[in-house]
């Protein structure tokens, strides 16, 4: 049953993850709590290795079995996919899709774009003739912002840019319909340009939609820009969380500031257009 409007689409309490490693037990989460709503963007931010894509993968059951280990709760539309790993499977491609990380290796190369988007459809769908798929598949690609689609739909992953391949992969996560997206560093391989770009996308498509969404990264400025609430990790704790004005204006947690800090930023402007040597750029010397 589907949960009301009002109630939480991810709901997590206390939730742990211990990992079996050659060198022992790593516990990688410890005691996360958070909510997403619909049509909202919840942010997890921090460094390599604090703990962020493993909090993820570890609400969507996607950790290796027999090698994580979970304890407290992860609701997803009202079922704790922690004590019922059956309520994630269920979940995935459903109520919630997953947008990967790399989408240079995330699709499969020896099959076109249309072969694997319309697969995607048809999971959902199981009904869909091929020439459904195709019809959905192409608005699907039209809805993302892939010019042609109708002659892209035999294209090879190959073909595609970084951030057309991007794209795919959200029209990928849309064809099940979902109610909640969780996207995992969608745009850390793509230029400042093309980046922009996706996640103007995923802020058009959850205005439409209504869809909430659970974005992983490590830049402050993909944060600012998509994000209702963040929650800064460190070493597998939430060391700060707030609204995304008053953690990126006025961060409280020294770590938080280092973040911040390590944001490039340009530097001053030279109104004269000189060298070092007063000599006018351009001149002989």
């Amino acid at each position: 049953m589907a949960s009301p409007a009002h109630d939480p689409l991810l709901e997590v309490e206390d939730l742990q993850i211990e990992l079996v490693t050659q060198r022992g037990v790593v516990r990688a989460v410890d005691g996360v709590s958070f909510t997403v709503g619909h049509g909202e963007t919840v942010t997890l931010i921090g460094e390599s290795g604090s703990g962020k894509s493993t909090t993820a993968m570890g609400v969507l059951r996607l950790l290796p079995e027999g090698l994580a280990v979970l304890s407290g709760a992860a609701r997803i539309g009202g079922e704790d996919v922690v004590a019922d790993p059956d309520a994630a499977r269920r979940a995935r491609g459903r109520t919630v899709s997953l947008i990967p990380q790399d989408p240079m290796t995330a699709l499969s190369p020896v099959h076109t774009v249309g072969r694997q988007l319309g697969d995607a459809l048809r999971l959902r769908h199981p009904g869909l003739s091929r020439a459904e798929a195709r019809e959905r598949g192409t608005d699907l690609m039209d809805q993302v912002r892939i010019s042609k689609p109708e002659t892209r739909w035999k294209a090879y992953p190959h073909q595609f840019s970084g951030g057309m391949l991007q794209r795919i992969l959200i029209a990928v996560a849309l064809a099940a319909e979902p109610q909640l997206l969780v996207a995992d560093e969608p745009t850390s391989a793509l230029d400042a340009t093309v980046q922009a770009g996706v996640l103007d996308l995923l802020l058009d498509l959850q205005e439409r939609t209504g869809i909430g969404m659970l974005m992983i990264t490590h830049d402050l400025g993909v944060a600012r820009l998509v994000s209702d609430r963040i929650h800064v990790m460190q070493e597998g704790r939430f060391v700060e969380s707030g609204p995304a004005e008053q953690i990126v204006e006025r961060p409280e947690h020294a770590y938080t500031r280092r973040l911040l800090a390590a944001v490039p930023g340009l530097g001053p402007w030279d109104e004269d257009g000189l060298a070092d040597d007063n000599t006018p750029l351009g001149a002989a010397r």
